[in-house]
């Protein structure tokens, strides 16, 4: 906080020897302090643009009230003209290196603690037992399944066709017909074949995403328990 000014050239000239000040009849006691805070260099100044001194705001204050007590025409803001406020710089104390270390534990407890809070529900049964070596597994094994699939399809489309195809003799005589009740056949069959595949994956899939579900779930319940077994019993 600011409690003295710089002062300029104009209030130094007013309190020498011939100045406007001299017949003012200052006190004894305020220009001798006048003259003390005047004859002090700042040491912060800059030589080059000549010494300054420090003035305190209660020199300047008495001083006016001076100059109102004998209704003197020397205004005090003339003789504060090319003085500056003086904000002494600010000494920042040392830090103390072991609050600074608690501080910077608090910060990484508190950066764990939000990851944590951040990744509880991504918590799998999967992330917990499986690897690289299981994933590869895991897609090698459901694409065979695929594949198996897939083949069964077209075998059993292919077979119905045949049979169908080979059938049809003792009923129709023209291999058009045949070819058309064979198409037929077919198709009823291929349809059927892929409302069960439906079926079967959205059973998989409905499956696989309550187990999911079903993980986090029971860590949260033992994250829970875990949490209540590390409070007091005194405080329950």
């Amino acid at each position: 906080m600011a409690s003295s000014l710089l002062a300029g050239e104009r209030l130094v000239r007013a309190l020498g020897p011939g100045g406007e000040l001299e017949r003012e009849q200052l006190p004894r006691k305020l220009r001798a302090q006048l003259e003390a805070a005047l004859g002090k260099k700042h040491a912060g100044s800059d030589n080059a643009t000549g010494p300054r001194r420090l003035v305190s705001f209660r020199l300047i204050r008495d001083l006016h009230q001076h100059l109102r007590e004998r209704n003197s025409r020397l205004y005090l803001h003339e003789l504060l003209e090319g003085s500056d406020i003086y904000f002494p710089e600010i000494v920042k104390p040392p830090r103390n290196p072991e609050l600074v270390a608690r501080l910077e534990k608090i910060k990484i407890q508190l950066a764990n603690e939000e990851y944590k809070r951040i990744t509880r529900n991504v918590t799998c049964q999967d992330a917990q037992c499986g690897g690289t070596l299981s994933d590869l597994g895991k897609q090698v094994r459901s694409v065979k399944a695929l594949v198996v699939t897939i083949f069964n399809f077209i075998i059993t489309v292919a077979a119905a066709f045949v049979c169908t195809y080979l059938g049809s003799q003792y009923v129709f005589t023209e291999m058009a017909s045949r070819v058309l009740a064979a198409l037929i056949v077919a198709s009823v069959v291929g349809l059927a074949e892929l409302y069960v595949m439906l079926q079967r994956w959205q059973q998989l899939e409905c499956h696989g995403v309550q187990a999911s579900c079903s993980v986090p779930r029971a860590w949260e319940s033992s994250e829970l328990n875990r949490s209540l077994d590390m409070i007091p019993t005194q405080s329950l």
